[in-house]
């Protein structure tokens, strides 16, 4: 199944903070996908790009545009538990 993300915010220093609908919650360091994914460089370049995050109709993506998303799934693997 899944993930569905039921709150989300975006932090500074590029982390974001996500609680899923089964109650558990993660920080995940957007950072790192920043350093190794060219997409998501604009993250960085244009300013305040990264605190207008938006999570998707499904709620199983938070997105910037339509090149730089983040899957519900990857979010939930990755995070670390907050």
């Amino acid at each position: 199944m899944i993930p569905r993300i039921k709150d989300y915010q975006a932090l500074d220093n590029y982390m974001l903070y996500v609680e899923f609908d089964d109650g558990y919650k993660v920080m995940y360091d957007v950072m790192d996908d920043i350093k190794t994914l060219p997409s998501f460089r604009p993250l960085l370049d244009v300013c305040g790009l990264f605190k207008q995050v938006q999570l998707d109709s499904s709620r199983t993506c938070l997105f910037w545009n339509e090149e730089i998303d983040l899957a519900s799934d990857c979010i939930y693997e990755y995070g670390v538990v907050a």
